[in-house]
């Protein structure tokens, strides 16, 4: 487990750091640093509080259930659009776009965490 959280301490620091032109980055950034911190903790097999990734379901799961049905958002990706590509370009041209990209990041974090979760809880009984 070392090893995929060391990847993903990675990965969502990448994610934070490339949201400084996103047009939310005071919220894209602290939302891909939040699971990178309880990565790295589970790397360095610290103690962490299981609230701590309640915590985590419970905005992460709020925001992804939002973000699913806002205008824009998944369902109107597949249902309007086709499920047409949103990693073609790296620029969001339509709104779609970011809306889709940003759920499935959510879903990544809350992935990662429950991963994290039960592991770590599989591995304490």
């Amino acid at each position: 487990m070392k090893i995929f959280n060391g990847i993903f301490v990675l990965v969502f620091i990448l994610f934070a750091a490339v949201q400084y032109n996103d047009p939310d980055p005071y919220l894209w950034i602290p939302i891909y640093l939040y699971p990178a911190v309880l990565c790295y903790l589970e790397v360095k097999q610290k103690s962490i509080n299981k609230k701590a990734y309640w915590l985590g379901f419970l905005i992460f799961g709020a925001y992804a259930i939002y973000k699913l049905f806002d205008t824009n958002g998944i369902i109107d990706w597949v249902k309007y659009h086709n499920a047409s590509s949103i990693a073609s370009t790296m620029k969001a041209e339509q709104p779609w776009v970011e809306e889709s990209r940003e759920f499935f990041g959510l879903i990544i974090i809350l992935a990662v965490m429950a991963i994290n979760y039960f592991k770590s809880s599989k591995q304490k009984n």
